[in-house]
């Protein structure tokens, strides 16, 4: 097989994707780097999906994977709204897809995501190196005719230098959609202190059974 180059196509991924006020915000706001700055309620996001087949990718094949991170006050995506974004973990079950990423600046290491739906209830949960560290429970719907497309941001840094990723998204939203419980299964697991706040605080969010984007659609240096 040929080296992957940019950008890759992945479409009809089952994804759920959320944000939510952090437990401890200093722990949060430390895993930011320099010159970025952290939005102010110190909000995590995460992104827990699954590719099933290969003949949903350019050239990724299938996987899964889990991302998480703290939303960015200074670095909005192109809609001028949505917060860039900066990864601290990210857990994929492929290494085709974590050497591409590496070589992007992303932290990628070895891991799996399920998601199973059965009767209105959605279970994610994600592995690290074959250790549960992440459990969501929503309740989710059906989709219809909702759709959600734009563009988002995600900063990484390669060789000291700062790049800014664009990757546009269509998805398509189930309704209803509630997350009902978010567990960090092992609080010796360096992602433990992304959990969430007491009572659980989910600011944004969706579940799309086909969830399609372009990784990455361009990338460009940070001054």
């Amino acid at each position: 097989m040929s080296e992957l180059v940019a950008p890759q196509l992945v479409v009809n991924s089952r994804m759920i994707y959320f944000g939510w006020v952090p437990a401890d915000p200093e722990a949060v706001a430390a895993l930011v780097p320099d010159g970025l700055e952290p939005m102010a309620n110190r909000q995590v996001f995460m992104n827990q999906y699954v590719v099933d087949r290969p003949e949903q990718t350019s050239g990724f094949g299938a996987y899964s994977l889990t991302y998480i991170g703290p939303d960015l006050e200074d670095a909005y995506a192109p809609d001028g709204v949505t917060p860039g974004r900066w990864w601290t973990h990210y857990f994929n079950s492929s290494v085709v897809v974590r050497e591409y990423a590496a070589a992007r600046g992303v932290p990628a290491t070895a891991g799996r995501t399920t998601i199973e739906v059965s009767g209105g209830e959605l279970v994610a949960t994600t592995e690290s190196d074959g250790v549960p560290v992440i459990r969501t429970t929503a309740r989710v719907g059906d989709t219809g005719t909702a759709v959600n497309r734009g563009q988002l941001r995600y900063i990484t840094e390669v060789g000291g230098q700062r790049l800014s990723g664009i990757y546009p998204f269509v998805a398509e939203p189930v309704d209803p959609f509630e997350i009902v419980s978010l567990e960090f299964l092992e609080p010796s697991h360096p992602v433990y202190a992304l959990r969430p706040a007491e009572p659980l605080q989910i600011v944004w969010g969706f579940y799309s059974p086909r969830s399609s984007f372009a990784y990455p659609g361009g990338e460009s240096a940070m001054v």
